[in-house]
């Protein structure tokens, strides 16, 4: 872990900054920034005892290790002003600018959060993550490197805010600082967070890392001068570094069942040249002296990571028998490796390659679009979470397209995850994948380095069945909302078609009942905004075509049913009403109610007693004269009702004759059956006559076993 003076001054701020930063007004601009911090902290100390100002000041110190530009430096001195002093926005932007400003409340809108992992504030948490990375990426950066310092201070707080400060870093941060390629702030943090979550075990490994130094140190020296020896023969400048292990990735193979005798890349070198043709030069002659352990050489030159990490890792049997893990990799590369996109600031020469750099970023960093993708799609706050947290920050597995690109996937996943990955049309028409050359399934579950190829049909559409397959939620997203949007046209033409029939039976005109003035009073009256939203509502079955058309075309009122004495059951009528008979009795038109359903009465005026279901929409927009009702169930039993069924196929072909057979085989008469053609599934409008909810249910149960079929549900209008 990195050890920084305890009280460091803005010259040891400014040492580490002319390193890099030659612009002397930005050099200007940040003991502008430091004054101004110090003068606002005056008087606050944090819970070690330290003047604040030795905490921006740190933070500013750890960003100078990954080459932070001007601005992520005043920021981070000017970090926590807005939240912790009488500081205005408007005095800052006034002092610092706009750029400076936004990065400052980007990180206290990250502060003003409480977050954990063990409560509902990690929702608010993440989405506070997205605005800052939409805004700019250096947000995140300067709350790396104020959790570290934090972290490192972490001695101050009492032992239970330690151990939650210690596992968000581990859970949250740690993971987002590997994404962006910062190794430097990574391994710390994940250091740290062990040390005070699991201290027996941190102290542990330190001490046998500790007892065991002195031979490590003496073999990996002898090893170094050889391989030295070996590239200085073939001419190829370089320079070998020993490379130490961290605590926390030892303590993860000693977690998984390994031995701390079997870690064999504790023995570790790093070599570093100029060019990238030198690093494979530099492999082949390693590999002729010392043989290559089968399995282990990765090639990340070729085909970096997502997060821009480059370099060529091998593991050899160096001397005297002991395994070692080399790694390969240009100065550069190097850079990139430990500082991640941060190396980039490194480079910066002016403000349009400051703009370059941010513009590469942005490509390369798939992390980010995959975070800002899954924040667009509409999603619970729990499903969000999920996401973030197990499919973005941890066990990705990463897979290639035929050309070589790479694409980031959860664990998990399948060829139609990849699909979607690649394009939203490309997984709707998704009909086949071939994996590595080999067909396969589209359960299949997809593993690292696999390379994938999608096998499309324009004429093919998603399966509900899909939803049981897939593994990531943003997948699962955009195929509920293909057929969110199906079932919405479907909706809308099955309301249209309803409404014009309504108009038919009363024999109306279009045109007069939906004049521009009709119209504006029935949206106003239902508070609908559009035509087009009046059919989705009907069709849906939120509100009758019947009561629509009321609206602006009244039926006329008359008197409701005489009430006489009680009748008994002994009679032919399919319902009894309570307490009136020989009363005239309608099943209702919106809801078909057939035998055995729950139903209720509605006194309407001049038609008897209308039967609905209690579940019918139409019942909310009923006035209040209601009565009990119930089945007579002395009536004839062979007598049957009519009821609608709409039947949903994920089939393009015509399954008409099907549907007729296993209705058919149930003895339920098929009064008619209508065929909706949508581009890319059919919907079948069946209207039957059965004897009652035992019958509709073995139908239901027969029809939803078809493999075309993937939804059956009766139409309520």
């Amino acid at each position: 872990m990195s050890k920084e003076k305890e009280n460091p001054t803005l010259d040891d701020l400014l040492i580490r900054l002319k390193s890099y930063l030659h612009e002397e007004k930005d050099l200007d601009l940040i003991k502008k920034a430091y004054q101004f911090a110090y003068d606002k902290h005056q008087g606050q100390y944090r819970k070690s005892g330290e003047e604040y100002i030795i905490h921006p000041l740190n933070v500013a110190l750890i960003l100078t290790t990954i080459y932070a530009d001007a601005e992520t430096i005043q920021a981070a001195l000017l970090h926590d002003v807005l939240e912790d002093t009488d500081c205005t926005v408007d005095e800052m932007q006034s002092a610092f600018g706009s750029e400076v400003t936004r990065l400052v409340q980007g990180v206290t809108k990250l502060s003003k959060i409480h977050f954990s992992t063990e409560n509902d504030y990690l929702i608010d948490y993440y989405k506070k993550i997205i605005v800052g990375i939409s805004e700019d990426v250096r947000v995140i950066i300067v709350k790396l490197a104020d959790r570290l310092h934090n972290m490192r201070t972490l001695w101050a707080l009492p032992p239970e805010k330690q151990k939650i400060k210690a596992r968000e870093s581990l859970e949250i941060l740690a993971p987002i600082a590997q994404h962006l390629g910062i190794h430097k702030i990574k391994s710390e943090l994940e250091d740290l967070s062990l040390r005070y979550l699991k201290p027996d075990v941190f102290y542990d490994i330190a001490e046998k890392l500790n007892n065991t130094k002195l031979e490590r140190d003496k073999t990996v020296y002898e090893m170094l001068q050889q391989v030295a020896s070996l590239l200085t023969e073939h001419n190829i400048v370089h320079e070998i570094k020993g490379r130490s292990k961290s605590i926390y990735s030892i303590y993860n193979k000693l977690n998984k069942g390994k031995k701390f005798s079997d870690i064999y890349d504790l023995l570790a070198l790093r070599i570093l040249v100029k060019t990238e043709q030198e690093c494979y030069l530099a492999l082949g002659i390693i590999h002729s002296k010392f043989r290559p352990l089968p399995r282990r050489f990765k090639d990340y030159i070729a085909m970096p990571k997502p997060n821009m990490y480059q370099s060529l890792h091998t593991t050899v049997f160096g001397l005297d028998g002991y395994l070692f893990e080399i790694q390969i990799r240009t100065y550069e590369m190097d850079e990139v490796a430990e500082n991640g996109i941060a190396a980039h600031w490194a480079y910066k020469e002016n403000k349009d390659a400051k703009v370059s750099m941010q513009s590469t970023t942005e490509q390369k960093l798939q992390f980010f679009k995959t975070i800002m993708d899954l924040n667009s799609d509409k999603m619970s706050n729990e499903e969000f979470v999920h996401s973030v947290k197990d499919e973005v920050l941890n066990n990705n597995i990463y897979v290639f397209t035929p050309k070589g690109d790479v694409i980031e996937l959860p664990k998990g996943a399948t060829p139609i995850d990849f699909a979607y990955k690649i394009h939203t049309k490309v997984g709707e028409t998704t009909v086949g994948a071939i994996v590595n050359n080999n067909i396969v399934p589209l359960n299949y579950e997809l593993k690292n380095n696999d390379i994938v190829k999608i096998n499309t049909n324009k004429n093919s559409a998603p399966s509900k069945e899909w939803l049981q397959i897939v593994k990531a939620t943003q997948t699962k997203n955009k195929i509920k909302s293909y057929f969110s949007k199906n079932e919405r046209e479907l909706y809308i033409e099955r309301g249209k078609y309803q409404i014009e029939k309504e108009l038919r039976k009363r024999k109306l005109s279009f045109a007069t009942i939906f004049d521009s003035k009709n119209l504006e009073k029935i949206l106003k009256s239902l508070k609908l905004n559009s035509l087009e939203d009046l059919y989705l509502a009907v069709g849906n079955g939120k509100h009758s075509a019947n009561a629509v058309i009321n609206i602006v075309d009244e039926q006329p009122i008359q008197a409701p049913p005489k009430i006489t004495k009680p009748i008994s059951k002994e009679n032919d009528a399919d319902i009894i009403v309570s307490g009136i008979d020989k009363v005239k009795v309608n099943l209702a038109n919106c809801c078909h109610p057939i035998f055995g359903d729950e139903v209720v009465g509605y006194i309407t005026k001049g038609n008897g007693i209308s039967v609905h279901r209690t579940n019918c929409h139409n019942l909310a927009m009923l006035e209040n004269r209601m009565i009990s009702i119930s089945w007579n169930d002395l009536i004839d039993l062979d007598k049957k009702y009519f009821t609608i069924l709409m039947i949903y196929s994920n089939s393009i072909d015509n399954k008409m004759a099907d549907i007729v057979q296993k209705t058919s085989m149930l003895n339920i008469s098929i009064d008619s059956i209508k065929l909706i053609h949508k581009e890319d599934e059919m919907v079948y409008e069946l209207g039957v006559y059965l004897k009652g909810i035992d019958q509709l249910n073995r139908l239901l149960l027969e029809l939803n076993k078809q493999p075309f079929i993937y939804q059956v549900e009766r139409l309520m209008q």
